[in-house]
C-alpha cells in the first residue's frame, strides 16, 4: 500500500472522540498519524496501521514537468 506523509486515512475503529479520519505525518516502519478531530498525534507500527485502514485519500501528486522541449 502506497502511503505518504500528508494522505488522509478512515480508519475501521474510531479515535475516543468519535473521528474516523487521520492524516499522515511519517510514513515508514512507524506511521505518525494525526485525528482530525481533536489533533491527538498517534505512532503505530507500519502492519497495525495498515491492517485497520478503510479508505485511504491520497494527496494529489506532481508527477514532474510536463512537455518540455
Amino acid at each position: 500500500m502506497d502511503i505518504r506523509v500528508g494522505d488522509r486515512l478512515q480508519m475501521k475503529k474510531k479515535h475516543p472522540c468519535g473521528s474516523f479520519e487521520f492524516v499522515v505525518l511519517r510514513a515508514g516502519m512507524d506511521f505518525k498519524i494525526q485525528c482530525t478531530g481533536c489533533g491527538r498525534v498517534v505512532e503505530l507500527p507500519r502492519s497495525k496501521c495498515e491492517k485497520n485502514i478503510k479508505k485511504l485519500f491520497p494527496l494529489p501528486r506532481e508527477e514532474g514537468p510536463q512537455g518540455g522541449s
